[in-house]
């Protein structure tokens, strides 16, 4: 990796004072924050070590952690939470840093293999296409053509709805994929996209698709993943990582993953084939079983039709032993059958009923106190599932031994100013509390002026939001609060029903448009909430991720601190574990991560030097509890407010002139 250049290539030559980058771009200016955590990244890429690097919104991370990672020569995985931060890294920073300072690098952007077309099982598709309506059908011919031309097999180059059905059996997953005994291998969109990766100094992906990869690498049982190996790591986004690890860490026996098995094995021989009768029948008793499992399963569980997620507990998974018996048997049958074959097709089927049947053992079992279990209904589905109660002897075993530099970055990694929580949740730390290997950690703060640009409302008069009317209450502040402002408001919630009841109590009196999460896709709400002054109604997934920057978003309301639902089987199988230890689960577990997630939710608002606006807290717990004083030292210096007519007045009241506005990415 070269770069044409007159002077030592460095992040200070690049992004310091007078550097390459201002010299390339005039709009440009050079900020101590970035070249502060630029030289961090550096010195964790030279000595081989692990640094957690809190860099506040605006402080321009992205270019801070790519330029010494380029310049490392080292192949480096850039891992990000969200699309649309892969999506900005490869198409407009790394361009950035090869077209305007001439940086002379090989850099490849990866999904999960669900995202682009399987040859394989396109052509089983094409002998007898099957659509689930007719809306569906009608997409048939241009996706055939589009077979013909397309380079990469990714399905975003389709204009194809979200729930296109066929997809899934167009596509591959790491269980279905055949790997290098499949026909189509050689020519295989990921085996090409692989090879791209194997070339490449800079890899692109989401946590999904890193952590899918790991545990794939990681089992023991299959070594092939979709990623090459790799050098270092930088996680973007890293606040969003045990979550996205512990999913990939467990097991998941679902009826729709019983369901392809069954569908796969009918569909591995032809009809004609005279062995394709005994695989058939063998295939239909394991999907007459997994029906009558997953029938009796919500009633032996105890669901409720209020519920989506309930634990699993032996006694429990023990009234469905007879059903779960009988799916073993019949996936037992199975795998010996296809085990006997030599296609391909046959040993993935084997392999396949083999895993499955092992994970039915371990859930039924319910007993390793290192897991928690549970079961979770989504949509017509039901999931079985167990995961890691605590990564982070996941990730000290399967990834930290193989890397000597891990760079962990977001705007929001520190509590109450302290990094512990979050170094001991990634396992930074071992059950002694010594590192487990050389770490940093650097705190850089943002440029926005949060005393200027932004006031924190902190109403004391609303019921506790334990108390009987405090959503009726919150309701009536939500509309007086969206008076001040014309609209142009997040509204974000910790639960769906408390969303839909405020939704349901102030959309028809707010003179704007009122917008509700789920009844359009997530990008299509963000459009039309950006073209004409709104209020949205959301939860969970606006909380993060989401850049509304300028005059369409002046107010963020949140309704109360977002702790995590103790009822949630993984909180709570973390919360016992915590006390198992001897130490208070409020204070070590549950106050940090909502602290974290608050500011989350706060970081909606200011996202440019010229932004300006407010933040509601309607939960009074923030000012009458104790604790409230870590949520409000973890957030950013906003101006405290208590009254509506004092914030009235700030808020349309003359404005101090806003600094020259400066690039930021």
């Amino acid at each position: 990796m070269s770069a044409p250049a007159t002077r030592p290539l460095s992040v200070d030559s690049l992004l310091g004072p007078g550097g390459a980058l201002e010299e390339a771009l005039p709009a440009y200016e050079h900020r101590p924050e970035q070249l502060q955590m630029a030289r961090a990244v550096e010195r964790a890429f030279s000595e081989g070590s692990y640094l957690l690097a809190e860099a506040g919104t605006g402080t321009g991370k992205t270019l801070a952690y790519l330029v010494p990672a380029l310049l490392a020569g080292r192949k480096v995985v850039v891992s990000t939470a969200t699309k649309t931060l892969q999506d900005q890294v490869f198409f407009k920073d790394l361009p950035l840093l090869s077209e305007k300072l001439g940086l002379r690098f090989e850099a490849a952007y990866l999904k999960g293999r669900g995202n682009y077309l399987c040859l394989h099982r396109y052509e089983s598709f094409e002998k007898d296409p099957q659509f689930v309506s007719r809306e569906e059908a009608k997409q048939w011919p241009l996706l055939k053509k589009w077979v013909t031309q397309t380079e990469t097999g990714d399905r975003a180059e389709l204009d194809l709805p979200e729930s296109f059905a066929a997809w899934s059996r167009l596509s591959t997953t790491s269980e279905t994929c055949l790997g290098s005994r499949c026909s189509q291998y050689d020519t295989c969109f990921v085996t090409r996209m692989r090879k791209r990766a194997e070339a490449a100094d800079l890899l692109v992906v989401n946590h999904h698709l890193f952590f899918a990869d790991l545990a794939l690498r990681s089992s023991g049982k299959r070594t092939e993943g979709v990623l090459p190996f790799y050098d270092a790591v930088v996680f973007d986004e890293a606040h969003a990582l045990e979550d996205a690890a512990s999913g990939h860490f467990g097991c998941s026996v679902s009826n729709y993953r019983l369901e392809e098995l069954s569908r796969d094995a009918v569909a591995a021989l032809q009809a004609k084939d005279e062995r394709h009768a005994t695989l058939s029948a063998l295939a239909q008793r394991v999907r007459s079983h997994a029906d009558a499992l997953f029938l009796q399963a919500p009633r032996a569980l105890g669901m409720s039709s209020q519920e989506s997620t309930v634990a699993l507990r032996p006694e429990t998974m023990g009234k469905l032993s007879g059903a779960l018996e009988q799916v073993r048997e019949g996936l037992a049958a199975l795998a010996s059958f296809a085990g006997s074959e030599r296609e391909p097709e046959l040993a993935a089927i084997h392999r396949r009923a083999e895993e499955m049947a092992e994970q039915l053992s371990f859930l039924e079992k319910s007993e390793s106190a290192d897991h928690v279990y549970w079961a979770e209904a989504r949509g017509k589905g039901l999931f079985l599932r167990a995961s890691p109660i605590d990564v982070a002897k996941e990730l000290r075993d399967r990834l930290y031994g193989a890397l000597d530099t891990v760079v962990f970055t977001s705007a929001t990694l520190a509590a109450d100013s302290r990094f512990d929580f979050f170094a001991k949740r990634m396992g930074m730390y071992d059950d002694e509390g010594q590192p487990v290997t050389r770490v940093r950690t650097l705190a850089v703060p943002s440029p926005f002026d949060f005393p200027r640009q932004s006031a924190l409302y902190l109403p004391t008069h609303l019921p506790d939001p334990s108390a009987p009317g405090f959503i009726e209450a919150a309701a009536e502040e939500i509309i007086q609060l969206c008076e001040v402002t014309g609209g142009r408001a997040f509204v974000l919630f910790t639960s769906l029903r408390n969303m839909v009841r405020a939704y349901e109590l102030t959309a028809t009196r707010l003179p704007y448009q009122a917008l509700l999460q789920g009844e359009r896709p997530k990008q299509q709400l963000l459009d039309a909430f950006r073209q004409t002054p709104s209020v949205l109604f959301a939860a969970h997934s606006f909380w993060e991720g989401v850049d509304v920057p300028g005059d369409a978003l002046s107010l963020v309301i949140i309704d109360r601190l977002p702790f995590a639902s103790p009822g949630d089987p993984l909180v709570a199988a973390r919360i016992r574990q915590i006390q198992a230890r001897g130490e208070e689960p409020f204070d070590q577990y549950q106050l940090p991560q909502a602290a974290l997630a608050l500011r989350q939710g706060f970081g909606r608002l200011i996202r440019t030097q010229a932004d300006r606006g407010i933040v509601a807290m309607l939960d009074r717990r923030i000012v009458t509890k104790g604790y409230g004083r870590v949520f409000l030292s973890s957030l950013p210096p906003a101006k405290r407010m208590e009254d509506t007519t004092e914030l009235s007045r700030w808020f349309n009241g003359p404005v101090r002139p806003v600094p020259p506005v400066r690039s930021i990415r």
